[in-house]
């Protein structure tokens, strides 16, 4: 076994623990990034991106149907085998090698293998054999950025169906005939639209009675009427009893006794923090009952100042973008820069933009109009369809969907906002600076959006009073 000496660890090389050993090696801070898997983790490899780069051919089809001029043009669907070698090019084939030069150029070093803190200030490094590799003493701190992995539900034969999760269902190399969704968020809602897209019958089941369950209940809806106007079958209030394979298919059967055949079952039912095996017992921590890693606002582990946790595994907020800014929080602490006084994340992550990428969209920032409700704030919705205006026109006139903003009306700033509709996505950075600022809304009143663009929906923000 190998002694070293490194100025900061970080285990696990995923979005946030990638950001974070960056940003120090290129100042210099002697850095070893340790990863077991890909570096660049669940997101560049089985989550966003090759999710979005198979139901980006459907987007940009159903755009193209709704523009008079070009859509008589398209004829057919998209040729599915098209969509998956190009999202196998996005993934790079499952190669984390094109990843490496930007570690190298930083000077950080990369360490295959399972980290584990096994004293204060001292991390061992284990091989995919269980054998101690290295063990190395940390002058200043280690950041854990270990994520989340799917979690499975305690259904009745659901482990022996050997169910596929977000990590099979990005990466799959043929189309399913018939595919069960279990889970309603976001995962599932852009599975089930993104298979059945490329031609399987899919069935989506959610035991609460609407999906997308964060968001704002006009959303859930307009969303469910979007996956069944493309043929999911989207069941909410139901509930899996148990699973089975049966001469290779699956068999779902539901509370009350319907079954449910199918070549492949999807579970998009939540995460599960990838916090056990870290050693944390080592150093008096336990994570909390969800087996989240607690930290407080600066996104230290029990206040101590050498060990520090971000993204997924803080339980915060599950969002790569999220993860990557806490990454510049902690690199700035370290780093000691003025950076540093910008730290403040809020435990509920409710700064943190989100998109779920189906058809329509839905985008999304701070509260929804119960939750502000909920907080005890003097909320008021504001709403408007998302394709009134002029600028819409040029996406498709009649699109649908709505634009809600959440005002404080006695505080006289905004609290939150939701587009749902075609494409909105790209409409939502002015919305999180407007929740992340608390810019008055006489100052959002006088930053005036572009005719004709979609972005003069805010002029609705402005006539709130009937101006």
């Amino acid at each position: 076994m190998r002694e070293s000496h490194a100025d900061v660890v970080v285990l696990g090389a995923g979005p946030a623990g990638e950001v974070l050993a960056g940003a120090l090696g290129e100042r210099g801070v002697e850095t070893v990034l340790v990863e077991p898997r890909l570096v660049g983790g669940e997101c560049s490899f089985y989550g966003c991106m090759p999710s979005k780069a198979l139901l980006r051919p459907h987007e940009l089809l159903e755009e193209v149907r709704r523009v008079p001029g070009v859509r008589e043009l398209v004829q057919g669907e998209p040729d599915p085998q098209a969509v998956l070698d190009r999202r196998d090019e996005v993934i790079h084939e499952l190669d984390d090698s094109v990843q490496l030069p930007w570690i190298e150029e930083r000077d950080v070093r990369l360490m295959r293998g399972h980290g584990r803190i096994v004293g204060e200030r001292l991390v061992e490094v284990v091989d995919g054999e269980g054998r101690v590799v290295e063990r190395i003493a940390v002058r200043r701190a280690v950041a854990l950025a270990t994520g989340t992995r799917p979690a499975l539900p305690p259904i009745p034969g659901l482990e022996d169906v050997d169910p596929w999760t977000n990590r099979e269902a990005t990466t799959a190399d043929e189309v399913p005939g018939r595919l069960v969704v279990l889970g309603g968020g976001p995962i599932g809602a852009e599975m089930a639209l993104a298979w059945s897209s490329l031609g399987a019958t899919v069935t989506l089941l959610e035991g609460a009675d609407r999906i997308l369950l964060k968001e704002e209940p006009f959303a859930s809806a307009q969303v469910t009427d979007g996956l069944r106007e493309r043929g999911v079958d989207v069941r909410t209030g139901v509930r899996v009893a148990a699973a089975a394979r049966e001469d290779g298919e699956v068999v779902v059967t539901l509370e009350g006794g319907e079954a449910l055949r199918a070549d492949e079952l999807l579970v998009a039912a939540g995460r599960t923090p990838n916090s056990d095996g870290l050693g944390l017992d080592a150093v008096g921590v336990e994570p909390d009952p969800r087996g989240f890693v607690a930290v407080d606002d600066g996104l230290r582990v029990g206040g101590r100042d050498w060990l520090y946790a971000i993204g997924d595994v803080n339980g915060r907020a599950l969002l790569t973008h999220q993860g990557k800014r806490q990454a510049r929080v902690v690199a700035a602490r370290l780093l000691e820069d003025q950076d540093a006084q910008l730290l403040g994340q809020e435990p509920d992550g409710l700064r943190s933009p989100r998109v779920t990428f189906t058809e329509p969209q839905v985008a999304a920032v701070g509260h929804t109009l119960q939750s502000a409700l909920d907080a005890g704030l003097d909320a008021e919705a504001i709403d408007a369809p998302s394709d009134g205006t002029a600028g819409a026109s040029f996406v498709g006139k009649g699109a649908g969907g709505t634009t809600r903003f959440v005002i404080d009306r006695s505080a006289g700033v905004l609290l939150g906002a939701t587009f749902v509709g075609a494409g909105v996505a790209e409409q939502l950075h002015a919305a999180t600076i407007a929740v992340a600022g608390r810019v008055p809304l006489h100052v959002l009143d006088a930053s005036v959006p572009a005719f004709p663009t979609r972005t003069e929906v805010w002029l609705r923000l402005a006539a709130r009073d009937g101006g």
